[in-house]
């Protein structure tokens, strides 16, 4: 169990947040202007707007160093947890980022204007057979806090990630007072992708287009 420092309690069971289909499923990502659909991995850049070296978008800029060493402790711990029990997900250095649904992009925009500003929201739809697993995105806010966290607890929050809870699911706190984050379920997916016309909304935000 995750120590009484980090405020992690244990919720109910795992979801099932994994699926190998060919259902077609809607899918949405905050692409710049006249951009084509992604087919880049997180290393390179993703639909979030952000890539390892620039965790805010775009070209690296100084002072980003602490926040690239956070992301790049995020996702290494993410990946070795996944190769070690999940390894039968898709992984988040080479899957397509993407948003569940509108309202998680839009969560995500609320959250994180600095990212997609500039941006449109995109809706692309799958194409024949595909995997595609769903998590809380919150959780790796949560772990770019500057908390230092034991290896048992980071293993603990690397389950919660990968068995698709969401942090509202899990009692946390930061710094003794309670930590709340409303969920974004992204979607790793691996499989084609086609766009869906007429569904681009700017991330622009009022006042500045």
């Amino acid at each position: 169990m995750i120590g009484e420092n980090t405020g992690i309690d244990h919720p109910g069971g795992p979801m099932d947040n994994l699926i190998k289909d060919t259902a077609t499923l809607e899918l949405f990502c905050w692409l710049d202007p006249g951009a084509d659909l992604p087919g880049w991995d997180i290393l390179r850049g993703s639909p979030f707007g952000a890539t390892l070296a620039a965790p805010q978008g775009g070209a690296p800029a100084a002072g980003d160093q602490l926040l690239s060493v956070q992301n790049y402790f995020a996702e290494y711990h993410l990946e070795y947890f996944r190769q070690r029990r999940y390894n039968h997900f898709p992984s988040r250095l080479h899957a397509l980022l993407q948003f569940a649904t509108r309202t998680d992009a839009m969560t995500f925009r609320f959250k994180h204007p600095d990212r997609v500003f500039g941006k449109n929201l995109s809706c692309s739809r799958t194409q024949g057979a595909y995997i595609c697993s769903f998590h809380d995105a919150s959780w790796l806010d949560y772990l770019r806090l500057p908390h230092s966290l034991s290896l048992e607890a980071l293993d603990e929050v690397a389950d919660y990630y990968w068995s698709g809870k969401t942090v509202e699911e899990v009692g946390l706190t930061f710094m003794d007072e309670p930590w709340r984050e409303p969920p974004v379920i992204e979607a790793l997916y691996q499989g084609s992708l086609e766009p869906v016309w007429g569904h681009q909304q700017s991330g622009w935000l009022p006042g500045f287009r």
